[in-house]
C-alpha cells in the first residue's frame, strides 16, 4: 500500500511511541483517548524524517521564506531539520534563526543566534504542536524588536483541532483571529481519525472513544 505523507507522518508517530492511544489525563483536566508526547523523539533518524515531514507540509502550503524560525526549546531541531529537508528534497535553501532566553550583550549580540533578521525578511515559524499558543506569543515581540519581518505562517506537527478551555475556538483559530496568522500542521486529529479508519495505523478498539472526545471537544 502506498501512503500520502500524512499517512507516513501518522505511522511514524505510532513507530516513535510519539502517539499513543488509550486514556490519557491531559495538563487540562480532559480525559482523553490519544496522546502526543514529543519528547519521544530522540534520535538523529526521526530527527532527519521530521525535517521533511515539515517540509513537505510548507511545500503543499506552498509558502514562500527566506528564514525558519525555530522558538527555543523544542523549535531549534525543527527549524534546522526542516531547513536541511528543503534544501536537499527541494533545492531551496533557506536560513534559520533561533531565540535566545535572555539578550546576549556582547559579541555579535542580539535576540537570535543564525540569521541575523532584517527589515521586509519572510519567516516561518516552526513548532512541535500548539496548545495555547504560548510559544507564539513570546516568540513574536523577540521578532519585532529585531526587525519588521513578515511572518507568512506557522508549521505545527499536529493540529488537535481542540476548542480551549475559555474559549470555542481552537489554539490555531486563536492565533489567526489574535495575530493574524496562518498556522499549518503536517496532520490533523481528523487525519489520524481517517487513519486508523483504514487501517493505516491499528487502534480501531480507540475509534469510539475518538468520536465521542471530538464532538464533544472539537473546535
Amino acid at each position: 500500500m502506498e501512503y500520502t505523507y500524512k499517512q507516513e507522518f501518522i505511522r511514524f508517530m505510532v513507530k516513535s511511541g510519539v502517539l499513543r492511544f488509550g486514556e490519557f489525563t491531559l495538563k487540562s483536566g480532559r480525559i482523553a483517548p490519544y496522546f502526543i508526547n514529543t519528547g519521544n523523539y530522540k534520535t538523529g533518524k526521526q530527527l532527519a524524517k521530521l525535517g521533511k515531514y515539515y517540509a513537505s507540509c510548507i511545500q503543499e502550503n506552498k509558502l514562500q521564506a527566506d528564514t525558519l524560525i525555530g522558538p527555543a526549546y523544542k523549535g531549534i531541531p525543527l527549524s534546522v531539520a526542516t531547513a536541511i529537508a528543503l534544501y536537499n528534497d527541494y533545492e531551496k535553501e533557506v536560513n534559520y534563526a533561533f531565540d535566545r532566553k535572555e539578550a546576549k550583550d556582547h559579541g555579535e549580540g542580539g535576540l537570535f543566534v543564525g540569521k541575523q533578521l532584517v527589515d521586509g525578511e519572510k519567516v516561518i515559524i516552526i513548532e512541535d504542536v500548539m496548545t495555547s499558543g504560548k510559544a507564539l506569543r513570546e516568540i513574536l515581540p523577540k521578532l519585532q524588536a529585531s526587525a519588521n519581518v513578515e511572518v507568512v505562517g506557522m508549521v505545527i506537527s499536529v493540529d488537535r483541532k481542540e476548542k480551549g478551555l475559555t474559549s470555542d475556538l481552537s489554539a490555531v483559530a486563536e492565533a489567526k483571529k489574535e495575530f493574524g496568522i496562518d498556522v499549518y500542521s503536517v496532520v490533523t486529529i481528523d487525519d489520524i481519525i481517517s487513519a486508523i479508519e483504514d487501517g493505516v495505523v491499528d487502534g480501531k478498539e480507540h475509534l469510539s472513544a475518538m468520536y465521542k472526545y471530538r464532538n464533544t471537544y472539537g473546535a
